[in-house]
Formats: C-alpha cells, structure tokens, sequence
C-alpha cells in the first residue's frame, strides 16, 4: 500500500513539472520580398537586416529571403527584371545559394557579401563572395547552369504575385504576416511585439513607429518603374562565365 502511495506521488509530481515546464515560443515568421540591383533593398541588407545575426534576433525569427521582387513573368515564361538582366542573373543566383545551402546563417552570409558590393557598386565582382565566405561555388553554379536556378525564380514570381495585400514595391517586409509598409526600417520592434516568450535583450528600447509618426519612406523602388535597362531575360542570357 505504502509502494503503491509512493508511486503515486512520485506520477503527481512528475505531472506537475511538466505541467509547469515552459513551452517554447514560436518564431516570428519574418518575410523580405527583394530583388538584388534595388540599392534600398541592398540597403536594408546589409544595414539593417544583417544586424539580426549580430545582436541575436535571428534566434526568435524564421527567415524567409524571397529574390524576385518586381520582375515579371512574360506569357512564354521569361523573366523581365526591374533593373536589367544582370538582375535576373543575381537573382538566380541567391536563390541558388538559398537552395543549395538552406540553413540561413549560411546563405545569408553569401548574399550579405554580394549585396555589400551592390552597396559598393561592385556587383561584378560578386564570384568573389565564394572565396570571401569559404563556400564552394559547384553547387550554384550547377542550380544556375542547369536551369534549376529558372525554376525556383518561377515559384518566387508566384509566391510574390500571391501576396496579399499585393507588394507596391520592394523591399517589402513582413513580420507574422503583416507587411509593414513604410516602416519596414522598424522591423525588429514588430518582431518583438509579435514574439511571446522571453525577449532577447536586442528588443529592450524598441519601441514601434508608424507612418503618421514619420515622413512616408522613399527608400523604395516601385514596381511600376522600370528603369531603361530592363530587358527580358532569355535562355542565352542566362549562360554566364564565372571566374572562381
């Protein structure tokens, strides 16, 4: 009988620990809708963005990278960027990199590099990203060549055309399904707010801002603008030489 009491209250007691125990806390999905030549878009990369990895946002968020931003799909299935055919290129290109590497702390440092020599003005150089990070350059190059790199453009073009409410230009930024519009340069705050569990230090001081506290943001580039150097993307165009 004693046994059997014991037994008991050892099964109470382990149910109420793990009644007790701490769920964790879902990560805040966080979504950027971009395209690579954008220089806001870089912009926000390299100066905004990438201070998630450093401060240990990254840790309560869920990264979506989505290259495609204002291009458009022609009915035959080519793909005509904003900002010329070296774009489309560079998109492919980080989408590759977003495929072959899929953990984000790894293909995000490749992409931060090419879009710090966007910054730069240094795109051309972006082959030396490969070096720089350490990473070896077969597997984009073979998602590139291979017409892999087309496709997965393809499924970004239908993801951004779904959006809802429809993007208006790029970079556009969505924090647990909400684009923050203008305030896209807020968005460790919106994360924050959205978060439940313990907040990590990096969100002590935010506080949110919005549109009618602020001058509306021109930092954009708009989807109806395409710029003079725009052109369709074909096949040919998607043979490139790479110099690693």
């Amino acid at each position: 009988m004693a046994s059997n009491r014991l037994l008991l209250v050892l099964f109470l007691l382990s149910s109420s620990c793990f009644a007790s125990s701490p769920v964790s806390a879902r990560k805040i999905p966080l979504a950027l809708y971009y395209e690579t030549l954008c220089p806001y878009c870089s912009n926000f990369i390299v100066n905004y963005l990438a201070k998630i990895f450093e401060n240990g946002l990254i840790d309560i968020v869920d990264l979506d990278l989505v290259p495609y931003g204002n291009a458009r799909v022609g009915s035959n299935g080519t793909i005509s960027c904003q900002h010329g055919p070296y774009e489309c290129v560079l998109n492919t290109v980080e989408a590759c990199a977003i495929s072959v590497w899929p953990d984000v702390n790894v293909h995000f440092s490749f992409i931060y590099c090419v879009e710090s020599l966007v910054v730069e003005h240094k795109y051309l150089e972006w082959e030396s990203c490969f070096s720089k990070t350490g990473l070896d350059s077969h597997a984009v190059l073979d998602c590139y060549e291979s017409g892999y790199g087309k496709k997965l453009e393809l499924q970004y073009a239908e993801q951004t055309d779904s959006l809802q409410p429809p993007h208006t230009y790029v970079p556009w930024v969505v924090v647990d399904g909400q684009p923050l519009y203008d305030d896209y340069e807020y968005f460790e705050a919106y994360i924050c707010k959205a978060y439940s569990g313990e907040l990590p230090k990096a969100c002590a001081g935010l506080s949110l801002k919005t549109r009618a506290e602020n001058k509306p943001n021109d930092k954009v580039c708009f989807i109806d603008k395409m710029t003079s150097s725009a052109m369709t993307m074909k096949d040919d165009d998607m043979k490139i030489e790479m110099i690693i």
